[in-house]
């Protein structure tokens, strides 16, 4: 084994989460991993950061990434794990903090300054009765889907790479270990402000704002009130990271408090899933019995975790009454940004560009009927670019998806009246809705697929499907099957909070 860390980029700390105190976080080594080996690696996201796309060939790379090289590092260098506390299904559930996250440092790349940190590295002070430990399963997936959400054109985390190891790991079942690289400028979630506030430690929850401020809200420095500034554009890129998940039927199924970034960035991929046939009440964590989190929820559950922030960060905004009265205005924003947001995605999916008011309508009858019809959600949206506006002639691609002939017939036909207020001819409006109409999304199915090859060290169709996902809204032919419906036995696969 190396002695030292060999480390593909310098790590800085000047001005970073570290610069706060010892009260934010604990440092330590990671838990080291038996003869790791290289699952998977994004060369998109190396080339953020600045790394070339044979990074990962690199001597000590792999062990870097795996943590295992962490416990030759002097005290002040050690990773360090952050505390946090929050709200799970909507309960308080007091202090949490990261229990398998270490966060290595910071890399100034071409896309800025972002934090590496490592999921699966090993216990914590914070791990609770965790193992510290994430699995092959679980690592495969929030590599994936972080990367696939990046090309939709989503806010989110990054991740870098997936190393694992043959070392045992219990979860319902035995699994094997694996460590998932990620970065992300800034991993501060809700959470952080709540742990403080619950503290009763408003000195703490303004270092804290001022770090976010500075750091990635500087303009808010300009403001009267800089820390409700900062809770203005939390609530606007919230509401606008929201909007693209319904846009593209992505359901998180753990919106709880501590998964919520401070940037309006995805975070934690768990039990997450992208609709097959259209359910707007379908819940993709098996573990939400409530259906707390279900597709049509996440509007009104990112309000309140909004609205669970702004508590934690009254101290900081106005005296009083006028404090409260100041935060709520302030979380009413969330009212106009995310339905604008979403009205301007779902426009841009129909291929509309003139406002009219009957077009909420218009999209609330095709939900409707995708609704009762299971109708595929991406291959609906992305059949309706080759719906003629003179006819229905190329009705079928769409059609077909849906058992109630006479329910989508009456709707194209709205649908086609609708399209002669538009200047757009077929073959540019088909053009443009090809734009924002993935052809290809992380279908449950497609990530188990890789994940068994994976789990006998056959890393092929993960890097295949890495490859597709990296070109969502291209034809790209030969990867048809990428896109198709579901296999039957797709219905039956189920995620949970377990990883």
């Amino acid at each position: 084994m190396l002695s030292t860390p060999v480390l593909p980029f310098d790590l800085r700390s000047e001005g970073s989460f570290s610069a706060l105190g010892s009260a934010f976080y604990t440092r330590l080594p990671a838990t080291p991993l038996p003869s790791p080996y290289l699952v998977g690696f994004s060369s998109e996201a190396a080339a953020s950061i600045g790394l070339e796309p044979d990074a990962f060939e690199r001597d000590g790379f792999v062990e870097t990434m795996t943590g295992n090289l962490t416990r030759e590092l002097d005290a002040e260098s050690l990773p360090i794990a952050t505390v946090y506390s929050g709200h799970q299904f909507g309960v308080w559930a007091g202090q949490l903090g990261d229990g398998r996250a270490l966060m290595l440092g910071e890399i100034a790349g071409p896309e800025g300054v972002q934090e590496v940190q490592l999921k699966g590295a090993g216990l914590t002070p914070y791990s609770r009765m965790g193992d510290g430990r994430a699995v092959l399963r679980s690592s495969i997936r929030e590599f994936l889907c972080s990367e696939a959400m990046h090309h939709l054109g989503i806010p989110t985390t990054r991740a870098l790479c997936v190393t694992g190891s043959d070392a045992p790991v219990r979860r319902e079942e035995i699994e094997t270990a694996a460590v998932v690289t990620r970065l992300a400028p800034s991993f501060v979630r809700f959470g952080h402000f709540e742990h403080w506030y619950a503290a009763d430690r408003p000195d703490r929850i303004r270092e804290l704002a001022d770090h976010v401020i500075d750091r990635h809200y500087p303009a808010c420095r300009d403001a009267q009130n800089p820390y409700l500034a900062m809770l203005a554009e939390v609530v606007e890129r919230t509401a606008v990271m929201v909007a693209h998940w319904q846009s593209v039927g992505f359901c998180h199924g753990v919106m709880n408090t501590d998964n919520m970034s401070i940037l309006g960035l995805t975070i934690d991929y768990g039990p997450y899933g992208f609709l097959d046939g259209f359910d707007a009440n379908h819940i993709c964590n098996h573990s939400d019995a409530q259906g707390r989190y279900a597709y049509q929820a996440q509007p009104q559950v990112a309000y309140w975790n909004l609205f669970c922030l702004a508590q934690a960060m009254l101290p900081l905004l106005g005296e009083g009454q006028a404090g409260v009265e100041a935060a709520q205005g302030v979380l009413e924003t969330y009212r106009t940004h995310f339905p604008r947001a979403l009205d301007r995605l779902l426009r841009a999916k129909l291929g509309l560009h003139e406002v009219r008011e009957s077009d909420t309508t218009l999209v609330n009858d095709l939900f409707k009927v995708m609704h009762d019809n299971r109708a595929d959600f991406t291959l609906t949206f992305r059949n309706l670019s080759r719906i003629a506006r003179d006819g229905a002639h190329a009705d079928a691609p769409v059609r077909d998806l849906f058992l109630d002939r006479a329910a989508i017939d009456a709707w194209l036909s709205a649908y086609r009246t609708r399209l002669q207020d538009e200047t757009q001819d077929d073959a540019a409006r088909a053009t443009a809705m090809n734009r924002v109409n993935p052809k290809y999304v992380l279908r449950n199915h497609l990530a188990e697929t890789a994940i068994r090859a994976a789990k006998d060290k056959d890393f092929s169709e993960l890097a295949r499907l890495l490859d597709v996902l990296r070109k969502p809204f291209d034809e790209q032919p030969g990867n048809e099957a990428y896109a198709a419906l579901p296999p039957t036995w797709a219905s039956s696969l189920e995620v949970s909070c377990s990883s």
